[in-house]
This record gives C-alpha cells, sequence and structure tokens, in this order.
C-alpha cells in the first residue's frame, strides 16, 4: 500500500482547506484510513480516521464538527474537509493506513497502530 497526501497550503482563520490521501496498491475501502498532525514542537497526533468497511468515523475533540474524514471508493482516496480552520490547526498533516486486524470500537489513535504513511501536506491558518 502507497499512499500519498495533497491539498495543504495557506489560509486564513475560519477558512477552509480539503487534503487528499491517494492510496494506491490495495482499494481505499480494505483498510482504515486515519489523519494524523504535527505542529511545530509538538509531537504527532490522532486527527480522524474512517473505518475500512463500514466507514465509521472518529474524531480528536478539536476539529469534531470542524473536519469530515470521508472515502471516495471510485477515486481511491480519502478526503480530509477542514472549516472553520484555526491558527492552532497550523501542522503538517499526514496519511496513514492500519493494515493490522482492527477490533470494532476500538478508535485506533496512537501513531504505532498505523503501518503505512505517507508524505505529509502542511497546513498554514493565519490569524
Amino acid at each position: 500500500v502507497q499512499l500519498q497526501a495533497s491539498g495543504g497550503g495557506l489560509v486564513q482563520a475560519g477558512g477552509s482547506l480539503r487534503l487528499s490521501c491517494a492510496v494506491s496498491g490495495r482499494t481505499v475501502s480494505t483498510y482504515r484510513v486515519a489523519w494524523f498532525r504535527q505542529g511545530p514542537g509538538t509531537e504527532r497526533e490522532f486527527v480522524a480516521s474512517i473505518t475500512g468497511t463500514s466507514s465509521v468515523t472518529y474524531y480528536t475533540d478539536s476539529v469534531k464538527g470542524r473536519f469530515t474524514i470521508s472515502r471516495d471508493r471510485a477515486k481511491n482516496t480519502v478526503y480530509l474537509q477542514m472549516n472553520s480552520l484555526k491558527p492552532e490547526d497550523t501542522a503538517i498533516y499526514y496519511c496513514a493506513s492500519r493494515t493490522r486486524v482492527s477490533t470494532i470500537g476500538t478508535s485506533y489513535t496512537v501513531p504505532d497502530e498505523y503501518t503505512t504513511w505517507g508524505q505529509g501536506t502542511l497546513v498554514t491558518v493565519s490569524s
């Protein structure tokens, strides 16, 4: 499996961006895919994930109601729609997939729980 993240950029506070994670090597509905982010001087943190077959979604509290993760099976791509962006959303955003067996109802928010990573895409939100 290979992942390619794109869509980052510079946006003013309150604006929107849509990140894309193109998946190759497997169909996008096979595995759970997540978005993580890493800001300056911070550890990589979980943002959102979508499960493989049932499309259950999970979000970290700070983005609930503002971000939406979705999947387009025809394009084999996972998206992260980010609205009402805040300066504290500034970070490098990474997509990752989990190829290990998952337990239903578990959110898997730790980076080590994911096996394949794409390169990051930088999101900068100006105040």
